[in-house]
């Protein structure tokens, strides 16, 4: 979710209104100020590091071609964020199946689900890191049999935070609509690691966490 100050979106606003002016640098310090969020975003629709870069790209190079057509009420860092959303929509969507499926190593899963990521152990035994790398490309498979609104569903809300509005306008889907998509990511995944997270031992006064089945609440 791209959360603005005041001063940044204004700043932002500032450097549009320069840009359209013709200043060649204006746009620049937009992109330096954004490319980080877009590339997070990119890597965790795609798992793929050259990927998300291009889909960073993409976006600002479509975001420039439409600054005449924001508003300047609107809030610069989360228009190109929903036309990042989209590019890398389109990024998977083209993909072929075979690419779909394609293997990554899990080291490149640097952004596992956060309820996975809390088991690490700051010592882990040999049994726990074998566990860790089965996860790892456990949950790589998973995200990647996901169809890509259900993958850009689920990251933008529970890796994101984004509420159910900001998914439904980027997607250009009704709240309602989202929402199923949203539970049905979830429960796709929670299917595919349930068996791999039965593995683990658990020790006394914790509990298994899967990301809960939500997607109701904005």
């Amino acid at each position: 979710m791209i959360q603005m100050t005041e001063s940044t979106q204004g700043s932002d606003a500032a450097a549009v209104e320069r840009t359209l002016a013709g200043d060649p640098d204006a746009y620049r310090v937009l992109v330096e100020r954004h490319s980080r969020n877009l590339f997070r975003l990119a890597y965790r629709m795609t798992s793929n590091e050259q990927d998300a870069e291009e889909i960073v790209q993409d976006a600002f190079l479509r975001a420039y071609r439409k600054l005449g057509q924001f508003e300047s009420r609107a809030n610069f860092g989360t228009w190109v964020y929903r036309i990042a959303v989209n590019c890398a929509l389109d990024r998977r969507r083209k993909r072929s199946a075979a690419e779909r499926h394609r293997a990554s190593p899990a080291e490149d899963d640097a952004d596992a689900p956060r309820a996975i990521e809390q088991r690490a152990s700051a010592s882990p035994a040999p049994d726990r890191l074998a566990l860790s790398a089965e996860l790892g490309k456990q949950i790589v498979s998973a995200l990647e049999a996901l169809s890509p609104a259900e993958r850009a569903a689920f990251v933008m809300r529970h890796w994101e935070g984004c509420a159910i509005e900001e998914i439904a306008q980027a997607l250009h889907l009704r709240n309602n609509a989202t929402k199923n998509t949203v539970f049905r990511a979830v429960q796709k995944l929670r299917r595919a690691l349930e068996p791999l997270l039965a593995k683990e031992p658990v020790t006394p006064g914790t509990r298994r966490a899967m990301p809960a089945a939500q997607g109701t609440e904005s």
